[in-house]
């Protein structure tokens, strides 16, 4: 206890306390109808405007994890961690048109999730059910990595232990997100976001303009973190990183964002925030506005060189006793900055926490229900059921997550996100392109998510990372002389050979030509490629056209 920092811990309780209390009155706010229906609880009424959609969306796409880890990366490998720059830019762009659409079809028929998107395009629940269970173990992770972030601001306050007892405040914290998310649904994160963001926009502010002035400016900064990154690494005899990418790792950042960019919005809790909004200008004006958000992350990812010109050195792991990079952005505000405005940045990474742990709980729940328990186990479930459903499942969501964190080493986390962002990337042909084009087979789809996951996995597995003594999982980085097709390496002994690649994207490279392949023999063999329930009109209805059916009709 002599260790706790009373003056952060208290003004982190207060503000916890405050969006607690906002969680809760939220479930009366912009209340259009009952909270016993998929569509206001799960969707809160879609009819979130402008700002609350950029709230929303902003509070669901820059999580706490997403705080503690882009400057713990450039921390400890230089450059290579400001990829989330350009894949948090080119994202929009990217997104726009599929999102417009997404939100018109699933309007007019009333979708909730991708995959019941995917069941009417297609006709097949086995593909809509491949396409949920995806996105149900792709979320839960990330769920359990926010959990990562808010415990790094609990151990810097002096809040440490292991087992029930020591992540006793954890659960509390959690215990109270899923109460006032099972009363109020999306409407509570929601309203959060506002507060989160003003925070977040706040410490970051301060955090740019005064640690330089106090640390020496940037040139002193960056000279700094130059010289300390090229001292070899102990355990490899290479430099821990670079403040310029290299020849090795270009391929690697190039592709690493641009698949990062491409998964982002098949997550399904980055579709539930597009689906909430009220109408295709909402989504226009948030693609214009969010990359407000990349500039304030770019921002952030610079305080991983000022942790290094600080001398922060991360806490150490409790359960493997070896450092703990996701500590060093709030040691390096705990030790810079004043108690009482350290800990106004830790509510902010805090709550930056609770936030997107919300709308992904209730994204994995309205995954469970409608594609899981009324296409298999309760055809006939009424509105209210589906609802009660699904506020259930976010409560299992969550328990799940916090027992990850407490039963297992929080690395292993971060090691399932990593193969999540790989396994939501396999979906993107049913349910992006398939926004276009139905002329993929669904047995091609099938066959092509088959074979992305497989490999995708099978290339992960592969890949070691002696600067930790992992052998397996240990990163994101495929060198091409490794990359094996049936035991042929295409690159071995060539130029390209210690070219590092992001192997999500090769494994959906390779869904695609499978699928292309398997749809252009189904249709050979006249397959039946199944019913499509979507009509034209449907992806392109806006609220005021007469196109527009209304919510449920499906």
């Amino acid at each position: 206890m002599s260790n706790i920092q009373w003056v952060e811990l208290i003004v982190f309780a207060f503000l916890f306390v405050v969006v607690t209390v906002l969680g809760f009155v939220a479930s009366r706010w912009k209340a259009g109808g009952s909270l016993d229906h998929l569509d206001e609880w799960g969707l809160g009424g879609r009819k979130f405007g402008s700002w609350i959609t950029w709230f929303l969306l902003g509070g669901d796409l820059y999580t706490a994890y997403t705080f503690v880890a882009v400057p713990a990366l450039v921390f400890s490998a230089g450059a290579l961690g400001l990829y989330a720059l350009p894949y948090t830019i080119v994202v929009y762009p990217i997104v726009l048109l599929p999102a417009l659409r997404m939100w018109s079809v699933s309007r007019s028929r009333g979708y909730v999730t991708p995959a019941d998107f995917v069941r009417g395009r297609f006709g097949s629940p086995t593909l809509a059910l491949l396409v949920a269970i995806t996105g149900i173990v792709a979320t839960m992770p990330y769920i359990a990595l926010q959990l990562v972030g808010l415990e790094a601001v609990l151990r810097t306050m002096g809040i440490n232990g292991s087992g029930i007892v020591g992540h006793l405040p954890l659960l509390v914290a959690f215990i109270i997100l899923a109460l006032y998310t099972y009363q109020s649904g999306l409407r509570a994160p929601a309203l959060i976001a506002f507060v989160k963001d003003i925070l977040i926009y706040i410490v970051i502010i301060v955090a740019v303009i005064y640690l330089p002035s106090k640390l020496g400016g940037w040139d002193h900064i960056f000279s700094t973190a130059k010289e300390t990154l090229a001292k070899p690494n102990p355990n490899t005899g290479k430099p821990a990183g670079s403040i310029l990418l290299t020849s090795s790792n270009q391929l690697q950042y190039a592709t690493l964002a641009l698949g990062s960019a491409l998964a982002l919005f098949l997550y399904p809790h980055s579709l539930t925030s597009v689906l909430a909004s009220r109408g295709r200008n909402v989504i226009k004006r948030n693609m214009v506005a969010l990359p407000a958000y990349s500039f304030v992350l770019g921002l952030l990812a610079l305080l991983g060189y000022v942790a290094i010109s600080a001398g922060v050195k991360p806490l150490k792991n409790a359960a493997t006793g070896k450092p703990d990079g996701n500590t060093i952005v709030p040691l390096l505000f705990d030790s810079q900055f004043t108690n009482w405005f350290a800990g106004i940045a830790f509510a902010a990474i805090g709550i930056g926490a609770l936030v997107p742990a919300a709308i992904m709980s209730i994204a994995a729940a309205n995954l469970w229900t409608r594609n899981i328990y009324k296409e298999y186990i309760r055809k006939d479930a009424t509105p209210k059921q589906e609802a009660k459903q699904a506020k259930l499942a976010s409560l299992v969501v969550k328990l799940g997550a916090v027992l990850v964190i407490i039963l297992i080493d929080p690395q292993f986390s971060i090691d399932l996100q990593l193969i999540g962002g790989v396994l939501i990337l396999q979906t993107l042909p049913a349910v992006a392109i398939a926004l276009y084009t139905r002329w993929f087979h669904k047995a091609g789809l099938i066959a092509g998510w088959i074979v992305g996951m497989g490999w995708g996995l099978i290339m992960l597995y592969g890949i070691p990372n002696p600067a930790n003594g992992k052998h397996h999982f240990g990163g994101s980085a495929l060198a091409m002389g490794n990359l094996s097709i049936f035991g042929w390496h295409p690159f071995g002994g060539t130029g390209l050979a210690a070219v590092q690649i992001y192997p999500g994207f090769v494994a959906l490279i390779a869904n695609i030509v499978v699928a292309a392949v398997v749809s252009v023999i189904a249709r050979a063999l006249k397959w039946s490629p199944g019913n499509d329930e979507t009509a034209p009109e449907d992806y392109h209805a806006d609220e005021n056209d007469k196109d527009l059916r209304p919510i449920g009709a499906h």
